[in-house]
């Protein structure tokens, strides 16, 4: 696939990334698309971050058998004592939540859309994805603008 070289667009979501992509493809054949993730607020990182390690250090605990709470002079809550005796279903129940919880705190609900580094496009302040005929249609506009620009005499100061 030989790579475009005129104005880079990029999509930040992936979701409908490759349907809006093959109709911009088709419509801008020299526009560069690119797609990535659009990252968190730093402290939902973080707390991923913090969980996806917690929680294999809970499930090598349940595994293991050792009892975090008697370091701390604590009495063993009753849901330990059930994942002591249901280590697999503790495991998978600790992994699936803990995932559930994870990949909430990565997910924006965002769709984000830059032409050559400025915005054209945004979820996170429209509340909503455009439709592909809106999506054109602001494209059309930028080109248009952009050609505009560029045809206008430079002035020296």
């Amino acid at each position: 696939m030989a790579y475009a070289t005129g104005p880079l667009l990029k999509f930040q979501i992936w979701r409908v990334f490759e349907e809006y992509m093959r109709v911009i493809s088709q419509r801008y054949p020299d526009i560069r698309i690119e797609g990535e993730n659009y990252l968190p607020q730093p402290i939902y990182r973080h707390i991923a971050s913090f969980l996806s390690v917690f929680k294999l250090v809970l499930i090598g605990l349940i595994i293991v058998g050792k009892d975090p709470f008697a370091f701390f002079g604590m009495q063993a809550p009753s849901i330990w004592q059930w994942g002591q005796e249901n280590k697999v279903y503790a495991c998978m129940m600790v992994f699936f939540l803990s995932n559930m919880i994870e990949n909430q705190c990565m997910s924006t609900g965002a769709f984000e859309i830059t032409l050559n580094d400025v915005p054209v496009w945004s979820k996170l302040e429209s509340g909503h994805l455009p439709s592909m005929q809106q999506l054109v249609q602001i494209l059309d506009n930028e080109m248009k603008l952009n050609v505009h620009m560029e045809s206008m005499p430079h002035h020296r100061s």
